[in-house]
């Protein structure tokens, strides 16, 4: 007997045994929603009521969750099929979480999924982008007043912004030494602050120790996440004192790492802590 046979068999002994789950309302909104890793944690826990919810991952409480907050009293669940299915779920919220077959997986067991989409988008609208993102979001939770709402901050948020002057060129460092070009939201980040960024490579790269020993940023955005100045690897370019002199010697901004771990509104609290950076 297949994986998939064992585990619907599992579903549907399980559902023999009380009383089904509740349905949709009469408005389309689930009620039973499961998310199974902590990018699709953010969405749920910021546009669902939480009457909606069902079980969060485990991670949603970290402190990388911008939502670790309110996921405090939340259940949550391991991304293992077994756990998930025997939950009786009317919907499934995910980014990566179960791996990179989970969503039909869990589609073929009769369960709904709704996929958080991947952006590197920090404009106002278009497919793609994270206002596109949050009413696909809250669309599929059933609360789409709710991500109108939600939109129509992050936009004003955005024009806003847009009033900064520029504040020259700055570098993203992380604290294992890993910095990113264009094609990243990140680049995206720190041209919505004002800057140019230092790093002219699109993709991610070590920072660039020879470029720095005779060009300057105007600006550090430093990732290190609660992690100090350094990385634990003692290969990391971090350890090089030319990297080192960028976070002494540079005005630096601390990135908190939830604003950028996931593709979501949260982003421009470091765009507006970036920009802030650059009034100064």
């Amino acid at each position: 007997m297949s994986r998939l046979a064992v585990l619907l068999l599992i579903f549907g002994l399980a559902g023999c045994g009380g009383s089904p789950p509740p349905q949709a309302t009469d408005v389309g909104r689930p009620m039973r929603i499961v998310s199974l890793d902590y990018c699709a944690d953010q969405y749920v826990l910021k546009l669902a009521d939480r009457e909606q919810i069902l079980a969060i991952s485990p991670d949603a409480v970290k402190p990388f969750s911008y939502m670790r907050e309110t996921a405090q009293s939340v259940p949550t669940v391991r991304p293992i099929a077994e756990n998930i299915l025997i939950l009786k779920p009317d919907l499934i919220v995910r980014s990566y979480g179960g791996g990179p077959n989970a969503g039909a997986f869990f589609e073929r067991a009769g369960v709904p999924v709704l996929q958080v989409g991947w952006t590197s988008n920090l404009g106002r609208s278009g497919p793609g982008s994270i206002p596109d993102l949050i009413g696909h979001m809250a669309d599929g939770l059933g609360q789409g007043a709710r991500g109108e709402a939600l939109v129509a901050e992050f936009t004003a948020r955005l024009d806003a912004l847009e009033q900064r002057s520029e504040g020259g060129a700055a570098l993203y460092m992380t604290s294992s030494g890993v910095t990113t070009g264009s094609g990243s939201l990140i680049h995206e980040m720190l041209l919505k602050a004002g800057y140019e960024n230092f790093e002219s490579r699109p993709g991610w790269h070590a920072i660039p120790l020879e470029r720095l020993a005779y060009e300057q940023p105007d600006l550090i955005a430093a990732a290190f996440f609660g992690r100090g100045d350094t990385a634990r690897d003692a290969w990391s370019p971090m350890k090089h004192p030319v990297a080192r002199h960028q976070i002494t010697d540079k005005p630096v901004v601390p990135l908190d790492g939830a604003w950028t771990a996931c593709g979501a509104w949260f982003i421009l609290d470091a765009v507006e802590a970036l920009a802030e950076g650059a009034a100064q």
